[in-house]
């Protein structure tokens, strides 16, 4: 019997030649505070392509300086970032692997200098700043920067956008009651959360007609947080608006201790994936091949998301092959040795 992992899977008219995803993880690489692409990046991001991953999620990408995590994010603000990007796309398609860049802006949780934005006042926790509260210009401008950012994404060759709501960032703090106390027409009720992060997916749809990912945090691990319940109607909504598919994730917009274990988000995947009939991907703590191919056997997810056992092992699609008795094909370069 053929392991799932191994299959393809198409979407949008994007193939992949396996269930593998690199999740996006920062580098914190770009010594200029320029956020172009350095050495490390096409040495980091087409190992995982040689190491037969089927899609790899470039990290956090600022669409605007004032939206990165740190100086040190890569940047798509500028025309500039173009051309890196597109070595960077090259390098991990020469090698097999489909490519894709998460869209992102740090919003409260941004350590640059100078002034950070949010729905509303309200620091992270007493060690951060306190953001200043976006006006309706400052929302019309980031909605805006997303559009630029999906556009240069295309421009530069990437197969599939992925748009950054989780994990405590910009548009997770406007999706959250615990972040976004806003009266206007972007807070109070969900449907006045969500419209920011709705504006956003309609605006690079205007530009963009490939394959569509929304990550997101399925629990805010706050009793007075969103739960995944919250999210399985999130989750037809943007289906609705042609999101292709989920990345389920959670936590982190605001500090708070949940339990981790072995494949923790799970869960959430399975339920948004039945719950509003859309795709997900799994992530959090998949470490075997075995684990993986339980999630995807019994419908739980469609793609798995691999994050630190990546870091760990740049070639793990093939520790997961030996581990499910299927004949990986080696890069041909490496077929005396694996």
């Amino acid at each position: 019997m053929e392991a799932v992992l191994f299959s393809p899977y198409t979407i949008r008219g994007v193939t992949l030649k396996n269930r593998i995803v690199m999740s996006p993880m920062c580098m914190y690489s770009c010594h200029h505070e320029d956020g172009k692409v350095e050495n490390w990046h096409k040495i980091h991001y087409a190992s995982r392509a040689v190491g037969q991953v089927g899609l790899i999620v470039v990290e956090a990408t600022a669409v605007t300086p004032q939206g990165r995590i740190s100086s040190r994010d890569l940047g798509i603000w500028s025309n500039e970032h173009i051309s890196g990007l597109q070595e960077l796309v090259s390098l991990m398609k020469e090698h097999g692997a489909k490519t894709a860049i998460q869209l992102a802006h740090a919003g409260r949780k941004a350590t640059i200098d100078g002034e950070i934005i949010a729905p509303s006042p309200i620091a992270f926790d007493e060690n951060m700043r306190v953001p200043k509260e976006m006006t309706r210009a400052d929302i019309e401008e980031t909605i805006q920067a997303f559009q630029n950012g999906a556009r240069r994404a295309k421009e530069a060759g990437f197969d599939i956008i992925e748009i950054h709501a989780a994990h405590g960032y910009l548009i997770n703090e406007f999706l959250s009651p615990l972040t976004n106390k806003r009266q206007d027409e972007y807070g109070g009720s969900a449907e006045n959360r969500y419209r920011f992060l709705s504006e956003i997916i309609d605006a690079v749809r205007e530009v963009w007609d490939g394959p569509l990912f929304v990550r997101i945090s399925a629990s805010d691990y706050h009793p007075e947080g969103l739960t995944v319940e919250d999210y399985v109607e999130y989750a037809k909504r943007m289906k609705a608006q042609g999101v292709d598919l989920i990345d389920v994730s959670s936590g982190a917009v605001v500090p708070a201790k949940f339990d981790v274990y072995p494949g923790y988000q799970v869960r959430f995947a399975e339920r948004i994936r039945h719950g509003a009939d859309i795709a997900t991907g799994a992530v959090g703590l998949i470490t075997s091949g075995l684990q993986a191919e339980e999630i995807l056997r019994n419908e739980r997810a469609d793609l798995i998301f691999i994050g630190r056992e990546l870091l760990r092992d740049p070639y793990w699609p093939r520790t997961a092959a030996k581990q499910l008795g299927v004949a990986l094909e080696a890069p041909v370069q490496y077929s005396r040795g694996w």
